[in-house]
């Protein structure tokens, strides 16, 4: 599970400023922020699947992904994680690359998906969930936004505690610049739990609770499952681009950064 807050085309500095928390068992292998060999994508990556949940491009595209939360998903699905790098590497728009995924998206498992161009300041949201409706492709307007593991800005506690609290820190500095690393460890390391008449009622009520703060970490009989990389990709309005991530590499927190500029930014 995941959650992520972003701020699009609502801020004079920052077209887009996204924090992200990607939520997986510790012990599965992940490479962390870096660009990938011969591609213009820069993310982390997925060492089992191949794949990513937060990455973006040298020419301004950036794809989110988050699961849907439910029960019983398909053991044979293909990997939702090929999805982001499928955008990445087109050259279509969002909304484009989104209508043309709408006949496979059955093949996969529940999935959300944010995609983004800077340059066209363009913005899609799209979700093969429920199951049996249609798939939903949508604009997504200025302002700011909150994905979490059910449809975008649905009211789940975590979610509607993010956004609050990234709201307040927005008011505080107004116009001005937004400090990315104390934004991460006031908003995104926040433990604090639903209470159990809140939850979604989709999984066990056990299960759930322990998915519902913001910064998760459960003791499971597969290992360690929770938060294992926070990030934040700010795009500048001159095209400056900074993808900073703290991650664990051996039950030890580590950090990176990259720094790039989009290229023939309009």
């Amino acid at each position: 599970m995941c959650i992520a807050a972003f701020i699009w085309q609502a801020h004079p500095l920052y077209p887009l400023l996204l924090l992200q928390n990607r939520d997986e068992y510790h012990n599965r292998p992940t490479e962390p922020v870096a660009w990938w060999d011969g591609s213009e994508i820069l993310g982390g990556r997925d060492a089992v699947a191949g794949g990513t949940w937060l990455a973006c491009s040298r020419t301004g595209r950036v794809a989110l992904l988050t699961n849907v939360l439910e029960l019983h998903p398909f053991p044979e699905a293909k990997s939702r994680g090929e999805l982001p790098v499928l955008f990445l590497e087109s050259t279509k728009s969002p909304k484009e690359f989104a209508e043309g995924l709408v006949k496979d998206a059955h093949q996969y498992n529940g999935f959300n998906l944010v995609l983004a161009d800077i340059s066209s300041k363009s913005m899609v949201y799209l979700s093969n969930r429920p199951k049996g409706e249609p798939v939903v492709i949508q604009e997504v307007s200025p302002g700011l936004h909150v994905l979490s593991n059910a449809k975008l800005d649905s009211p789940w506690h975590k979610v509607q505690r993010l956004k609050l609290n990234f709201k307040d820190l927005l008011d505080k500095y107004g116009e001005s610049e937004i400090p990315v690393k104390e934004a991460l460890k006031k908003l995104m390391r926040d433990k604090v739990k639903a209470d159990k008449g809140r939850l979604p009622g989709i999984c066990s009520s056990d299960w759930e609770y322990n998915l519902s703060s913001i910064f998760v970490e459960i003791d499971t009989p597969l290992g360690c499952y929770g938060t294992r990389s926070t990030a934040a990709l700010t795009i500048r309005a001159d095209g400056e681009v900074s993808f900073y991530e703290i991650h664990l590499e051996k039950n030890v927190w580590k950090e990176s950064i990259v720094n790039y500029r989009i290229q023939k930014l309009n």
